[in-house]
């Protein structure tokens, strides 16, 4: 009977979500389903922007930072916004977090350091994609966590 397996009730399922958000419309339907789920398994949602890395040449220095860090400060007062005007109807435990890079390597930097027990993006709006591969496609390939995927 040493080895008789104890259930625990209300674990199952994530307990921590990452959600990419980069302000664009399906990133917001991702992060809208991701704090659906969250609240549901009453897991922690990681909001995560990722701001891009621009190459030392590519502009002349600092307003390419300043500018990701305002987007960045945005997103987070639309969240708390969105949140607030919701507060006592839908509530959900979420963080927002920043991370440098490009979308797919800060999100699998994100899933790493926040261990991500899932993670959603949104369907990327790029036509190209299609046919190079999305982020979304990438995180699948990783197999490193449950990926879903928001048209």
């Amino acid at each position: 009977m040493a080895d008789q397996h104890q259930f625990e009730r209300g674990t199952d399922g994530p307990k921590v979500i990452v959600v990419g958000m980069d302000g664009s419309d399906s990133s917001w339907r991702a992060t809208s389903y991701a704090a659906g789920l969250a609240r549901r398994q009453h897991a922690l949602l990681a909001v995560v922007y990722v701001q891009p890395v621009l190459a030392a040449g590519a502009v002349l220095g600092a307003p390419v930072a300043e500018t990701t860090d305002e987007i960045a400060e945005d997103l987070v007062t639309q969240i708390r916004d969105a949140a607030e005007r919701l507060k006592g109807i839908f509530e959900v435990r979420w963080e927002f977090h920043t991370f440098r890079g490009d979308a797919y390597g800060g999100l699998v930097k994100a899933a790493d350091e926040l261990k991500a027990d899932a993670v959603v993006v949104g369907a990327s709006e790029q036509a190209g994609h299609r046919f190079i591969g999305s982020v979304a496609i990438r995180l699948v390939k990783a197999g490193r966590w449950p990926v879903t995927v928001v048209p």
